[in-house]
């Protein structure tokens, strides 16, 4: 297992694509995408201009975003997860989404992914100055939770996020 964060680029499209699909009509965290999401070259195309522009700290992002690295979890050549480093937090991200956002393909899921991911994203903290980051995930998602827990972090609350659109979300500090 040789497991890189790599920023999105067609290079990689159709196991992109095959990832993507494998979500079907749901979110995909950390992916930069909203669901339902047709994986195509349009899509991947607005997706590195996008994720350039969000990546691009001279530049402003807009209003309700904030500074973000999207990469994809690359396990020899293969798009197995996404992973989405928030520079910044604004109050939907305080509340939800947290510093990094990541999800793994179900077909590759156990496989210690979603922990090497998120690793590699607390070095991204750390690399730009980062003390603290807060992970999020829903609280029935038990696999989440053991990663985060297993990457140091403290559970700071529960939450009931329902009027958001989301069910109970367990919020996590890791010091870095």
């Amino acid at each position: 297992m040789t497991i890189e964060l790599t920023r999105p680029t067609a290079d990689l499209f159709d196991s992109w694509a095959e990832a993507v699909a494998e979500f079907g009509d749901g979110h995909v965290d950390g992916s930069g995408l909203q669901a339902p999401v047709t994986p195509d070259r349009e899509t991947l195309d607005e997706l590195i201009e996008r994720s350039t522009q969000l990546a691009d700290t001279t530049v402003t992002p807009p209003d309700d975003l904030v500074h973000n690295d999207l990469y994809w979890i690359v396990d020899d050549g293969e798009v197995v997860g996404f992973l989405s480093f928030r520079h910044d937090l604004n109050d939907y991200l305080r509340e939800v989404g947290g510093h990094i956002g990541y999800s793994v393909r179900e077909s590759r899921r156990r496989r210690g992914y979603a922990s090497a991911a998120l690793r590699l994203g607390l070095e991204r903290a750390r690399e730009i100055g980062l003390e603290r980051v807060l992970v999020t995930c829903d609280d029935d998602n038990v696999g989440s939770y053991r990663t985060i827990e297993g990457a140091a972090g403290v559970l700071q609350d529960v939450r009931d996020q329902s009027a958001r659109g989301h069910a109970m979300v367990r919020r996590y500090w890791i010091t870095l």
